[in-house]
């Protein structure tokens, strides 16, 4: 009886401690945060961050505008929900990041990323009263490919990404021109697909009329992978990164484009062969481009991350060496603190009698202007 009455006690003891459990666990969840909607994007264009943090001092969003970034406090209500309305934004793709308490963190409600290896953050779209050029629309669309491959050169494993036009047929007749498209420093390989939207935007214009069919390829822009490792402070350091460029070009000319042409149904010839970056993808650009004009009759850099003296670059380039470049279009923002650069390059092309278009619109260094930048020159690849 006694060991009986020892093991209902003992029961008994375990019963009361599940309950225990059932009723902290039961108490937890009624402090868990209720169903958040974060971002939350309004009709008339505004937009609604939230985020519940009981415990925080302070929470704060970072949005990312074409003209540079814009900061946003929140205000906290009594059940620890923090939450605050912009005013109405242009229509446009924004990336954001929350600060709470000083301490940088993603958006924990939010579904959309941006693909970065030191500036993550999150996505929101606002969209316009009409489709703007980089929203998905009912239009035909083509097809993304993503290829992984080693690299012999630069001694590691990457991808890069194919975008084949609506009415691609690998097996066909028509071949196609192709447009090698760079991203930025800290950028994956995506990032021209996830935040520059290059396929959808190919898809409207081509749609439109706009652009001719063209094969789209973005592939990883670092030549010196390890070039990540230092943050932001591995463009500083001068010989690395010309390596990083340097090699990236090689890789680019002897693994990549082989194997696209082998792949793909493509026009591999110079006139049909376009390259375009943005920031240290426009430094990749310039340097792929100008010492490659038997490859690439279209040079497009965007917001380019000029270093070096171009003297000591390009020592021979002038009217006669350039005179076979089809299209060199040289775009910056008018806010982007690359600008100067930029400028400084143009004037010593100047110098050189080498023809260049030069276009300089509002904004910063930011996707908005490159996205628009994108729209604006893929209209005149391969005319």
């Amino acid at each position: 009886m006694r060991g009986i009455t020892m093991c209902a006690m003992k029961m008994r003891m375990h019963c009361i401690g599940i309950f225990a459990a059932l009723l902290t666990a039961a108490a937890t969840l009624s402090a868990q945060p209720p169903m958040i909607k974060s971002p939350e994007v309004h009709p008339d264009g505004t937009v609604t961050f939230r985020l519940f943090a009981p415990a925080a001092k302070s929470v704060g969003v970072n949005i990312e505008l074409a003209s540079g970034e814009q900061k946003l406090s929140l205000t906290k209500d009594d059940n620890g929900l923090w939450s605050a309305t912009t005013a109405a934004f242009t229509p446009d793709m924004y990336s954001y990041g929350m600060n709470v308490d000083g301490m940088e963190i993603i958006d924990p409600n939010v579904h959309h990323y941006v693909p970065n290896y030191l500036a993550q953050g999150a996505v929101f779209i606002v969209p316009g009263n009409s489709p703007q050029p980089w929203e998905e629309t009912d239009v035909p669309h083509g097809q993304l490919h993503r290829h992984f491959y080693t690299s012999k050169l630069i001694g590691d494993r990457r991808d890069y990404y194919v975008y084949t036009p609506p009415d691609y047929d690998p097996k066909g007749k028509t071949k196609y021109p192709v447009l090698y498209l760079l991203h930025g420093y800290s950028d994956m390989a995506n990032g021209w697909v996830v935040m520059g939207r290059a396929n959808f935007i190919m898809d409207n214009l081509i749609a439109q009329g706009k652009t001719k069919p063209m094969i789209v390829v973005m592939t990883l822009g670092y030549g010196e992978p390890h070039i990540l490792d230092g943050g932001w402070t591995g463009v500083r350091d001068n010989k690395l990164w010309k390596s990083n460029i340097t090699k990236f070009t090689d890789a680019l000319l002897t693994e990549v484009i082989p194997q696209v042409e082998k792949d793909y149904a493509v026009k591999a010839d110079r006139e049909n062969r376009a390259v375009a970056g943005l920031s240290m993808g426009g430094a990749e650009t310039i340097y792929t481009g100008l010492h490659n004009i038997d490859k690439f009759a279209y040079i497009a850099p965007l917001s380019s991350a000029i270093f070096d003296d171009p003297n000591v670059e390009f020592p021979d380039l002038n009217a006669k060496s350039t005179e076979k470049i089809k299209m060199l279009w040289i775009a910056c923002g008018k806010d982007d603190g690359l600008l100067k650069q930029n400028r400084d390059f143009k004037t010593w092309l100047t110098s050189k009698g080498v023809k260049y278009t030069s276009i300089e619109t509002d904004g910063a260094h930011t996707w908005q202007v490159w996205r628009r930048n994108l729209i604006d020159f893929s209209q005149l690849l391969f005319r």
